[in-house]
């Protein structure tokens, strides 16, 4: 009888020895249940070829090729992955919809004398629940944000503030972007779907009564949207500020993107969107900073063409509570624990 899960809580929970998802690998790998393995019952190839029968044949001759494919995938991985465990093992699994996908891989390994269980709904029922938390329902966290001009090391002080036992979600983190035109990372970004995962799980691990600081960010961090109702508290959230001298800020963002900022090819292609908003004259200038080498120069007047006009214009209209401003005059690595020291106290305070 499948397993009727009702809330995140319950199906963080289990209570089983692994939880396998039977999807195609790149089911998997757009999103899946946290801590899942991945043991397909159909390829990726094979998935295709069966929904092409299915549509263009018959269902009939879908689900009994299928079926054929199925088994022959669940005979390899008992004789591989799974061969070792022993018979008091309990799988949970699921498919896409709980359907014939898991159904015949629990009913197998049921059949040699394993409690295996599987997820009522399957991985849409999973992810029915977290876009239930975080879109739907209000969130129950108290945010603060960390503000403050770009450069400034708000991403650096995060993991500093929670090592002080400060709660922080770092949403760049969660969305392997570092939120500015320059800030992809090697291997690019999670899906959405995979990203709200993360981020529901790392919303279940905190303490609804304490504070948690997270980053103010746009409504995208790249190409990741911020749901609804994480965005709608931090739209409502107080702010503490940090402030830094434009020469810090230059050197800390010379340092911290120096692998994109050090390749002037690199650095053409991202800044040339920026054309019809900064001026070609402008644009060639950072170009040509880059093909020197003057990458604290480049930073500066990144941020003084561009990324600080921008600033001061969103928060022109930004009438959220400052509970404190802090002051770094480096953002060296003594600089940084100086500023978490301020911030954790006045979020503490709050």
């Amino acid at each position: 009888m499948p397993i009727e899960f009702t809330s995140l809580d319950a199906i963080f929970n289990h209570g089983f020895d692994t939880v396998i998802d039977v999807r195609s690998p790149a089911e998997f790998a757009e999103d899946h249940i946290p801590g899942a393995i991945n043991l397909p019952a159909l390829s990726n190839a094979q998935r295709h070829e069966v929904g092409t029968i299915y549509k263009q044949i018959s269902a009939f001759d879908g689900r009994k090729i299928g079926a054929g494919m199925v088994i022959r995938n669940v005979a390899d991985h008992i004789d591989g992955p799974l061969m070792e465990k022993d018979g008091a093992w309990r799988p949970l699994v699921y498919c896409w919809r709980g359907g014939q996908r898991s159904g015949v891989f629990s009913t197998l390994l049921s059949e040699i004398g394993w409690r295996a269980d599987t997820i009522k709904g399957g991985y849409t029922s999973f992810r029915h629940l977290v876009k239930t938390s975080l879109y739907d329902d209000p969130l129950v966290h108290r945010f603060v944000l960390l503000d403050g001009y770009t450069g400034t090391a708000k991403t650096e002080i995060l993991p500093r503030l929670a090592a002080r036992g400060v709660q922080v979600i770092d949403l760049e983190g969660l969305a392997a972007h570092r939120g500015s035109l320059l800030g992809g990372m090697p291997g690019g970004q999670p899906s959405q779907k995979a990203f709200e995962t993360s981020l529901a799980l790392a919303l279940r691990e905190l303490d609804p009564s304490r504070p948690v600081v997270v980053e103010a960010e746009s409504s995208k961090v790249g190409q990741i949207a911020i749901p609804a109702s994480v965005w709608a508290a931090m739209l409502a959230a107080p702010r503490v500020m940090i402030q830094a001298p434009e020469a810090a800020r230059a050197a800390y963002l010379a340092k911290a993107y120096r692998e994109v900022i050090e390749d002037p090819k690199v650095v053409a292609e991202k800044l040339e969107p920026l054309r019809r908003l900064r001026g070609h004259a402008t644009v060639d200038r950072w170009v040509s900073l880059s093909q020197e080498g003057a990458l604290v120069d480049l930073s500066h007047a990144l941020m003084v063409d561009h990324y600080d006009p921008s600033y001061a214009k969103s928060r022109r209209v930004d009438e959220r509570e400052i509970l404190a401003e802090v002051f770094a005059e480096t953002l060296d690595e003594a600089g940084q624990e100086r500023a978490a020291d301020g911030i954790a106290a006045a979020v503490n305070a709050f």
